[in-house]
């Protein structure tokens, strides 16, 4: 076996087509894109989904039931053991506060305190939202918890 040989059947890199370079090469005149059409002109591209024709997969769907993403509240989370590791005793916490320290990225503008770690010193917290947990063991310490307003949910008694 002469190993130039096997090299010689491996392609390590796929040639090109070269298009447009005369009828010879197999793809002149209209380089492979067939005659007019939006597929035979230049910057055609084809949404995803397209169907050639027939009704496309998305309107043959049903469309059944209800999403509540657009409507779904989003929190900044923060959990009690961050709070205890980065804070002193006595210190005003609040979503600009995190955010300046660099302990939380804020995306969604609401604070949500979670009760993951054991807290030791009194914090004065303001967020918009907290667990259970996280509020017991804040208030067992004699830390202040105010939960901040939310909006007013829609009046459905009619």
């Amino acid at each position: 076996m002469i190993l130039s040989d096997v090299m010689a059947k491996v392609e390590k890199r796929r040639t090109r087509k070269r298009c447009g370079r005369g009828r010879g090469s197999g793809l002149g005149k209209t380089s492979g894109r067939g005659h007019k059409g939006a597929s035979s002109r230049s910057g055609f591209r084809e949404k995803l989904s397209h169907s050639g024709g027939q009704v496309s997969l998305i309107r043959h769907l049903p469309k059944r039931g209800f999403s509540n993403y657009p409507f779904r509240r989003r929190y900044d989370v923060v959990n009690l053991d961050t709070l205890e590791a980065n804070f002193e005793a006595g210190a005003a916490i609040g979503l600009e506060v995190l955010g300046e320290r660099g302990l939380l990225k804020v995306e969604h503008g609401r604070l949500k305190i979670l009760g993951n770690g054991s807290v030791t010193k009194s914090f004065k917290i303001k967020a918009h939202a907290a667990s259970a947990t996280a509020r017991q063991k804040i208030e067992a310490v004699g830390g202040n918890l105010e939960i901040l307003g939310r909006a007013p949910k829609k009046n459905r008694s009619k």
